[in-house]
């Protein structure tokens, strides 16, 4: 296997570092390798990494505060907060560890301040017996190169059903007060592989409900039924979607109990009345804390899942006071792998 050792010139940084390159070739040599000791952590953003990514990679984002204040010496936990990933690096499982942004050639054309130079100061700082590279070309060249081994960067999927009530699997419309009108594109939306975002109407179907594999449901309303508390977990948010509500003082619990269902296995559907304010705003809420992205980034991620999202304005206001919340803190949550 040819690797293109490319050394670097000094720069100003915490450390003195020498990080080669790979080349897409020798990566995908890794990746197919019969010995699993290559970990690939992506730089990218959020947004981007959700789109594509190669299989079985790891998404590295740390917050804007704790970049700050790192000035360059960010711990291993910030980098690969996932603890078993973490436990298996040090522990000498992983031969190789590649990084990669979106298009760079080496270290050299990298920010001194960046996602990827931190990473790779981190990295190198902390002596973990891997080998850290560089992937030429970052996810641009990869993905031309190897698309078979990339994620499929396709539209969002929600679930396409018909909208009759007299579905012999819904609650009925003599059982429900919310009476949600069927314009709300159809079906359920996944945000993510455990969580799902719709309207109380979608939450009376239970066909659905069973055809997505929900075991969980947050209802955020005052008067929307539990329709199947004898077949689902439930977890009920009592707000009105109105100016004088205080929803954020139900984030922390709503995002402990996604996590709670996540890490059994199981998946979440959100639901309020429309599937439009309070529901997505506990959605924003979750990806801000738990994927370390501002609200404005996490707005776009939901919104192109389910454009008729659109909190009020008083929850828009909740949410950045919980943006400015998290940024103080320098919030690191557990890290997700998406393949």
């Amino acid at each position: 296997m040819f690797l293109d050792l490319t050394f670097l010139p000094r720069r100003t940084t915490m450390v003195i570092m020498e990080v080669p390159t790979i080349d897409c070739a020798s990566l995908r040599g890794l990746l197919e390798g019969e010995v699993l000791g290559c970990l690939v952590l992506d730089c990218r953003s959020f947004l981007s990494f959700n789109s594509s990514h190669i299989s079985g990679s790891t998404n590295v984002r740390f917050s804007t505060i704790v970049r700050r204040r790192a000035r360059g010496g960010l711990g291993l936990e910030h980098i690969v907060p996932n603890e078993d990933i973490r436990n298996r690096l040090l522990s000498g499982e992983y031969q190789s560890v590649v990084l990669l942004d979106d298009r760079s050639l080496d270290l050299s054309q990298v920010k001194k301040d960046g996602t990827m130079m931190l990473a790779a100061t981190a990295l190198c700082r902390h002596a973990c017996g891997a080998s850290v590279f560089i992937l030429k070309g970052g996810f641009e060249t990869f993905s031309t190169e190897y698309p078979e081994m990339c994620t499929k960067p396709s539209p969002p999927q929600g679930l396409s059903l018909p909208l009759s009530s007299n579905h012999p699997d819904s609650a009925g419309t003599n059982s429900s007060p919310c009476n949600t009108p069927l314009y709300d594109q159809g079906g359920p939306v996944e945000i993510l592989p455990f969580l799902y975002l719709g309207s109380a109407y979608h939450a009376s179907r239970k066909d659905m409900l069973d055809m997505l594999g929900i075991t969980a449901l947050i209802n955020v309303s005052a008067n929307c039924p539990n329709h199947f508390e004898d077949s689902f977990l439930y977890k009920s948010i009592p707000v009105e979607d109105n100016h004088k509500a205080d929803i954020s003082s139900f984030f922390n619990e709503a995002i402990e109990f996604i996590d709670s269902v996540r890490n059994k296995g199981g998946r979440v559907f959100v639901h309020c009345q429309a599937g439009i304010s309070r529901s997505a705003t506990i959605c924003l809420a979750y990806l801000m804390r738990t994927n370390r992205v501002k609200l404005d980034e996490a707005f776009e991620f939901v919104k192109q899942r389910r454009s008729i999202i659109s909190p009020n304005f008083s929850f828009m206001g909740q949410l950045l006071q919980f943006e400015s919340q998290l940024l103080k803190k320098g919030f690191v949550s557990r890290h997700f792998v998406w393949t």
